[in-house]
């Protein structure tokens, strides 16, 4: 049974299940679900813990089944925990955590505790017999936009509050880019602003003077700000990853990829095909799918020709090469094409003449 983050203080206040599997890569999320889990167990008599961690292709999968199904000497109930960093627990593995969930230990609370996983290991066999027999809770990132009101309602939990209307947007928007892609630090800038203020009402000066400049940037997550058109962000987003030292011939090849991606997608629609199937076949889902939605009617073919154009060209300048009407560093070069491609997307479709002057004119 799949169980949202949100619901599971409700579910716990409700009486526990036998299993829990936690699977994502936010590790704040991770720790405070895991957590809660533990202490109500504990509240309910699981006095006992066990922690088995999945270290590698050798890891004694009978001594996990083994420990499980024995109670102590006097019969206390406990926790055992298995920990599969890689998310990979292979074919022994498989085999075993279907038997384990076959077979419940009595007096036992599981739990699972996983990386995020792709679709086909939650397609899994091993996965889908976790999932039958217990609760599963799939701990997504905030995304950007979820951000402010996550912020405020951590905030609202330690008795502390944003002001109203306008300025408290600025506020939370301020305190979201300072900790994009960074919840464990949110989380420490949080309990720094309790130390700092008491309750009440905090202003904007307050957030500004008190959060420090700890987002960290995903490669991928650029991408979807550079096809949502959300320029200054993008602009925050190569600069961050920059300092953090990521390659720039991962980030020309995470934005080349959305490129030729739209160029595809844009030669299938011309050619008849319907916009589902288009995405389909350039593997195009999720989020993405909604932007590529949004963006194709607003870049013409000439226009998508001069992008495919530009991101040759920035090819090269991220290998060492150089180009007569481009910049010599390849970040500012990155940072060219990712605005050739966000800033059509923020305002009016793109044309193709406007396109080329700015790739060859800068």
């Amino acid at each position: 049974m799949q169980l949202k983050l949100d619901q599971l203080a409700a579910h716990l206040k409700k009486g526990l299940q036998p299993l829990y599997t936690l699977h994502g890569d936010e590790p704040l999320l991770a720790v405070e679900a895991a957590d809660a889990i533990r202490a109500a167990a504990r509240a309910a008599g699981h006095s006992e813990r066990e922690v088995h961690t999945v270290a590698g292709a050798h890891f004694d999968w009978s001594s996990l089944l083994g420990a499980a199904s024995a109670m102590s000497l006097f019969g206390d109930a406990k926790i055992v925990e298995i920990r599969i960093p890689s998310g990979k627990p292979g074919k022994d593995g498989s085999v075993a955590l279907q038997r384990y969930c076959e077979r419940l230990p009595e007096g036992v609370l599981t739990l699972v505790t996983l990386p995020r996983l792709d679709r086909q290991q939650t397609a899994s066999a091993w996965f889908s017999a976790l999932e039958a027999a217990g609760i599963t809770l799939r701990l997504e990132p905030i995304e950007r936009a979820a951000l402010p009101q996550w912020l405020a309602q951590r905030l609202a939990a330690q008795g502390q509050r944003v002001g109203p209307g306008e300025e408290g947007q600025r506020t939370l928007a301020f305190f979201a880019d300072r900790v994009e892609g960074n919840l464990l630090a949110a989380q420490q800038e949080l309990a720094k602003l309790a130390l700092l203020h008491p309750v009440g009402e905090l202003g904007y000066e307050q957030v500004e003077a008190a959060v420090l400049n700890v987002a960290r940037y995903d490669v991928r997550k650029l991408g979807e700000a550079v096809l949502a058109g959300q320029v200054p962000r993008v602009l925050r987003m190569l600069a961050g990853l920059r300092a953090e030292g990521e390659a720039a011939v991962l980030v020309h090849w995470h934005l080349t990829e959305d490129i030729r991606a739209l160029k595809r997608c844009k030669d299938a629609l011309t050619a008849g095909k319907p916009l589902p199937m288009a995405l389909r076949e350039n593997r195009v889902w999720g989020l993405k799918e909604r932007l590529f939605e949004r963006a194709l009617p607003r870049l013409d073919e000439a226009a998508l020709e001069q992008l495919v154009e530009a991101a040759h060209v920035c090819d090269g300048l991220a290998k060492g090469l150089k180009h007569p009407l481009w910049p010599a560093d390849p970040w500012d070069g990155l940072q060219r094409l990712a605005l050739l491609l966000a800033g059509p997307l923020a305002g009016a479709p793109a044309r193709a003449g406007v396109t080329a002057r700015l790739v060859l004119q800068g």
